[in-house]
């Protein structure tokens, strides 16, 4: 399961995220709100622990902006505030848990699983986001930074691969299976010119790089 957590003080953040490394989860770390609602909009993650106190954008703030955006992620916030009223604004707000603090890292970790399990699984997401492009499944576009960019039928299958696991290192290997369907490398530089015609679309014209080599090992797609 990929979680994001969301949580400013660093010890209790590391405890956590060895905590649910230790159970099997992939973590990344987002230590305040605007990161946090940037990382939760793109909808690769499985489930998102967010702590309520946060600098820069609270967390129930943040909570309100991806549920408005679509965003329908499990979240479960954190919160020294355990009162009735703040458990209720956090649920209004989108939540579908609430944890009080203090709480045992047991059931935090519970809780976790249960969201995950709980989720709905037969509602894929119709849209992936990535820093400020954004595609649309259903109608097949793409948008950057609110421009189209055209993209052939094969180009658009490697973008949408690269966005569903934008942040992670890709490899050629994994290209060849899951975008050309070849089960061996035909010792052509297919990928190399795909992935420099795309490169040319979604970044030439604009300021941040989103698609980045990794060398020896493959591609990244990450704002």
């Amino acid at each position: 399961m990929h979680v994001l957590l969301v949580e400013d003080d660093p010890e209790l953040a590391q405890s956590l995220r060895s905590a649910l490394d230790g159970d099997g989860h992939s973590v990344e770390l987002a230590v305040d709100g605007e990161t946090a609602e940037k990382l939760g909009r793109d909808g690769r993650f499985d489930v998102i622990v967010l702590d309520r106190m946060l600098p820069k954008r609270n967390g129930i703030e943040v909570l309100s902006n991806l549920r408005g955006a679509g965003v329908s992620t499990p979240v479960l916030i954190l919160s020294a505030l355990g009162e009735e009223e703040h458990r209720v604004e956090g649920l209004d707000a989108g939540s579908n848990d609430y944890l009080g603090k203090p709480f045992s890292t047991r059931e935090l970790l519970a809780r976790v699983r249960s969201l995950w399990h709980g989720r709905d699984k037969s509602a894929p997401p119709v849209k992936l986001i990535v820093g400020d492009m954004e595609m649309d499944l259903l109608a097949r576009t793409v948008l950057r930074a609110g421009k189209k960019i055209e993209l052939q039928p094969r180009e658009f299958r490697l973008l949408e691969y690269l966005m569903r696991h934008s942040g992670e290192v890709v490899t050629r290997t994994m290209l060849l299976e899951k975008v050309w369907d070849y089960h061996f490398d035909p010792q052509t530089n297919v990928i190399d010119v795909h992935i420099s015609r795309l490169r040319s679309k979604i970044d030439k014209d604009f300021s941040e790089t989103l698609l980045h080599t990794v060398r020896g090992s493959g591609y990244r797609l990450e704002a």
